[in-house]
């Protein structure tokens, strides 16, 4: 491989979760999980209590996940489940059920009760644990819940209610483990680790990621089409964006991109791993780039008009983390926008193998995680490339995805 070297070494551990908050939690951790969405319908699964549904429901997402693979990993399911006057509450989908529930809650308190099952098919090991914490809500007002309901965050979460989002100031005290409030407890998960034969510190290990050295960032531009190509790149973009709002950049690289959407007015943040490329990017971006890894981005929540990727997604053996991230940074009406169907001859150009599963950027993959996650196809276009061996030029496409 010239120019580049891969630097880290990834552990196997797979979260059976689509949840934002999880993933969140573990990452705050140091750990960066795989990420695969069991599919396991919750609403049709009972127990005979709220603690052993949420157990139930940790096990069999677990379960679905592992039948799924074809290599050994160790995969954690999670679910959560409020028990309120002896009844469990999940998700509850509807304002009217928000509200309902939140009127019901407020000044008393209640028990969050978080499920987790992991296995460990090397040690053929299934462990199910439960952790519950209390939890005391403030008397909220009419007029309290129903800003908090309109903002939309108490529908898709168990409980209709957050500690770490909007909802934390609903929460007076907590008793017991505030991240297993949060959707997952990592005391516990450490210890049910332990039992598999796992330490903590080894999820810490960091992910594979291809780190340009000084020479290659240099000659980057050069081999990917230059000015004329970033030039084309951004028009197309520029057309799909919303103006007035905040653009940021996954993957800025030289910001040869970047520069160009702000020469057509867009206010433009970058994000990139690699410290040479990031010399150059300050370059043309000056006080508006910065080091960070786009599946754990130093932004708050719903705090970006826009995000935009361009040829990282094929890069990348899963793009599910990314997309969660996104999901968790955009604003509602957001926008993200990213290049797509790219084939396995960059991997095979960077002397990579080629992914041996699905193409990371496939547009069907893409719109089914995106949709996961409460992104939606809405718009797309296309952008020449510089000519190849023919006078022809290639066209690459370019979607837009929108956060309802």
């Amino acid at each position: 491989m010239t120019g580049q070297t891969v630097t880290g070494e990834a552990v196997r551990f797979v979260l059976a979760s689509a949840s934002p908050a999880r993933l969140k939690t573990l990452r705050g951790a140091g750990v960066e999980p795989e990420v695969i969405v069991s599919g396991v319908d919750e609403d049709n699964i009972t127990a005979d209590s709220p603690g052993e549904l949420a157990r139930l429901l940790a096990t069999l997402k677990a379960r679905a996940v592992v039948a799924s693979l074809t290599e050994h990993a160790t995969v954690l399911g999670c679910d959560s489940v409020l028990e309120f006057d002896g009844v469990a509450y999940g998700k509850p989908g509807t304002p009217e059920a928000a509200r309902d529930r939140l009127r019901s809650m407020r000044g008393r308190s209640g028990v969050l009760h978080t499920g987790h099952c992991l296995i460990d098919t090397n040690a053929k090991q299934e462990l199910r644990e439960l952790a519950s914490t209390t939890v005391h809500f403030a008397d909220l007002t009419d007029e309290e819940i129903d800003a908090y309901v309109a903002t939309g965050e108490p529908l898709v979460v168990a409980g209709s209610f957050t500690v770490d989002g909007l909802g934390g100031p609903f929460v007076s005290v907590i008793e017991g483990d505030y991240h297993n409030v949060v959707g997952l407890s990592l005391p516990l998960l450490r210890r049910m680790l332990a039992q598999v034969g796992i330490s903590w510190p080894e999820l810490w290990k960091s992910s594979p990621r291809i780190e340009y050295d000084e020479d290659e960032a240099a000659r980057y531009d050069d081999t990917r089409g230059g000015p004329e190509r970033a030039q084309a790149a951004a028009e197309a973009v520029d057309s799909l964006l919303t103006k007035g709002g905040r653009v940021l950049e996954l993957a800025v690289g030289t910001g040869i991109v970047g520069a160009e959407l702000v020469a057509r007015g867009n206010l433009v943040h970058g994000f990139d791993l690699s410290t040479a490329m990031l010399r150059h990017a300050r370059v043309r971006l000056p006080g508006h780039v910065a080091a960070a890894d786009a599946a754990t981005l130093p932004i708050a929540d719903r705090r970006c008009d826009a995000v935009v990727a361009i040829w990282l997604l094929h890069l990348l053996d899963d793009s599910e983390s990314i997309i969660a991230e996104v999901a968790r940074v955009l604003r509602p009406d957001g926008v993200f926008i990213t290049t797509t169907e790219k084939s396995d001859a960059g991997r095979y150009a960077d002397g990579r193998p080629p992914n041996d599963t699905r193409s990371q950027d496939a547009l069907s993959l893409l719109v089914a995680r995106a949709a996961h996650h409460g992104l939606i196809l809405d718009a797309a276009t296309t952008f020449p490339g510089p000519p190849r061996n023919t006078d022809q030029s290639p066209l690459y496409p370019l979607v837009r995805f929108r956060r309802t």
